[in-house]
């Protein structure tokens, strides 16, 4: 389910209510949490944290016109969505989150390379997600971005 939106203000506006005050709680959690850096824009579609190009001029190499993406969230047609794409690349933060999940959640972690699926929205492990966001600065973003571009 593809939101159509030309801002984060009317993407947020177009969430089905039921979902909103879930999606806003992450993106707050998001924004309370997000190292210093990164900027909220509209991405692909979703509410989005890049690395903007005035610090990463290189952008995303899939588009370079595009800024470096980070953090992606999402109202899809059966969940609500978080896409960290530094999870995605780095190994030991992805042991550490699925071992830290069953701590905070009891439902199974519903996981793909980057996105992590929330179908019950009452259960989204805010506090796990906030110190997650914590876990990973601009610079090393790029850095191990940059690696694996490299490989």
């Amino acid at each position: 389910m593809k939101i159509p939106a030309k801002s984060i203000k009317e993407y947020l506006e177009n969430i089905p209510e039921e979902r909103k005050p879930f999606v806003n709680q992450l993106r707050k959690t998001v924004i309370d949490n997000i190292p210093e850096g990164f900027e909220e824009q509209l991405n692909y579609g979703m509410i989005g944290f890049v690395v903007p190009q005035s610090i990463y001029p290189d952008g995303y190499h899939c588009n370079p016109k595009l800024p470096l993406p980070f953090i992606n969230i999402a109202s899809q047609k059966n969940f609500i969505s978080l896409y960290h794409m530094g999870i995605y690349a780095n190994p030991e933060l992805m042991k550490w989150f699925v071992e830290e999940y069953p701590k905070h959640c009891k439902r199974k972690l519903d996981m793909g390379k980057s996105c992590i699926r929330f179908k019950k929205m009452e259960e989204i492990p805010f506090e796990l997600i906030g110190q997650l966001i914590q876990k990973m600065t601009v610079k090393e973003w790029i850095d191990i971005y940059e690696s694996l571009l490299k490989k």
